[in-house]
């Protein structure tokens, strides 16, 4: 379990692929000190183990069903990606619950800056949207925001000036993809209600 608020901005210092698996080779000293082989880890949002750590550098591996629904098969040496470490107990909650199970893809449509802040539009499926509500919780490659608006076809979120400078977000612009986390507290909410689909 994640918070979504990230610990570290790390860097891809190598991308290989072997068969259908993507492992990943992440600098990152913060985070790399503390992970242990067999730890999880949030990249971009998407819980993943750590298969190797260093005192700098760690690695991951994505299986084909990670890559299918996330963002992480594009990812290339030189990427910036946003990790965080699962909460422990007695962790406060800076975000919301975030479990790094990605539920879709969002594509960005519009970035504007705004008074030393910046609103981001984007597009997602149904499946993700009907998750989402005016002021709850979305979590963008592992960020967890405040949804500003919800229309039929596209989202809002509002970025402070903290966020854009020590995550990823920073760096999106129309036409980016971005791993997109519902609020997991919604989805049992539509299935213990005998609503779903």
């Amino acid at each position: 379990m994640f918070t979504g608020i990230v610990l570290e901005r790390g860097e891809v210092r190598r991308v290989r692929r072997r068969g259908g698996i993507l492992e990943l080779e992440i600098d990152a000293p913060g985070i790399a000190r503390e992970l242990h082989t067999g730890d999880s880890v949030a990249v971009n949002g998407v819980c993943l183990t750590a298969v190797r750590a260093g005192r700098r550098r760690f690695s991951v591996e994505a299986t084909p069903e990670t890559l299918a629904r996330s963002t992480l098969g594009n990812l290339q040496r030189g990427a910036g990606v946003n990790l965080e470490l699962p909460a422990r107990l007695g962790d406060r909650i800076g975000g919301h619950l975030v479990q790094g199970h990605v539920d879709g893809i969002a594509e960005v449509t519009r970035v504007e800056d705004e008074d030393g802040a910046r609103r981001v539009w984007l597009r997602a499926d149904h499946d993700v949207l009907r998750y989402l509500v005016r002021k709850g919780s979305v979590a963008l490659d592992g960020v967890s925001l405040t949804v500003a608006e919800v229309g039929r076809t596209t989202f809002q979120v509002a970025l402070i000036p903290h966020t854009l400078s020590v995550t990823t977000l920073r760096d999106l612009g129309a036409g980016d993809a971005v791993n997109v986390e519902v609020d997991v507290i919604a989805k049992y909410v539509e299935a213990f209600s005998g609503r779903s689909g």
